[in-house]
């Protein structure tokens, strides 16, 4: 894990978070796991892309997945998000069908969700490893207790953000939040499993968008370029 990438902001705040032994165990994990034979997405100089690409000052809404896509080419860091050129990923087709439910915009060509980041969105998954074709197979591995840190520091240090919960995993880290500082929007799971029973028809991109403008924050531009 040597050749990961982290904005010096992130570093900074969760220097503590990096000293501790379950982050060594993590560490130990994972070589762990490569010396098995086991090929670990994403690749190790993207597990913290998205503390890279949007820096702890810029964060303004935070979106929280589970586990990092486990196929060839598709986990680069970045909850729900996957490279140009690989296939979008059904729960990503959903997530594009409610914005055009709620703000009429078309689906883009790819799933690459860089534009989101760099606005101030912290596509953070829970769980930021996992083993090719092996869903969840870095749960327990440490990684939840070093994002649940990072919630709570967002929760903390920071005022009128707001969080997008979809799925009962991610609304188990509502209780990270500070209420009565931020905004809790909840909704199903987009999954094809779960989508008709409360994402779609969800209007989380308007919502959130006003919301951030009460707050002064500004609004997310949540058209992906082509």
């Amino acid at each position: 894990m040597a050749e990961v990438r982290i904005h010096e902001s992130w570093k900074k705040l969760l220097a503590e978070e990096f000293e501790e032994d379950y982050f060594a165990q993590i560490k130990s994990f994972i070589i762990q796991q490569k010396n098995q034979g086991k090929k670990v997405y994403p690749p190790g100089k993207e597990i913290f892309q998205a503390f890279d690409r949007t820096p702890f000052g810029n964060v303004k809404a935070v979106i929280i997945g589970q586990d990092p896509y486990h196929g060839q080419g598709q986990a680069h860091g970045l909850c729900f998000s996957v490279r140009k050129g690989v296939t979008i990923p059904p729960s990503l087709k959903n997530i594009y069908q409610e914005q055009k439910i709620d703000l009429g915009i078309d689906q883009p060509g790819h799933g690459e969700l860089n534009h989101w980041a760099d606005q101030g969105v912290l596509m953070l998954n829970a769980i930021l490893t996992v083993n090719a074709s092996e869903p969840a197979s870095h749960r327990k591995a440490g990684w939840e207790q070093f994002t649940d840190a990072v919630i709570k520091k967002v929760s903390d240090e920071k005022h009128g953000i707001v969080f997008l919960l979809w799925g009962r995993f991610a609304q188990e880290k509502a209780s990270l939040i500070d209420p009565l500082k931020h905004h809790i929007l909840k909704a199903a799971h987009p999954s094809p499993f779960s989508a008709h029973n409360g994402f779609f028809g969800c209007k989380h991109f308007s919502k959130a968008n006003s919301l951030l403008e009460s707050e002064g924050l500004g609004a997310i531009d949540w058209q992906i370029p082509a």
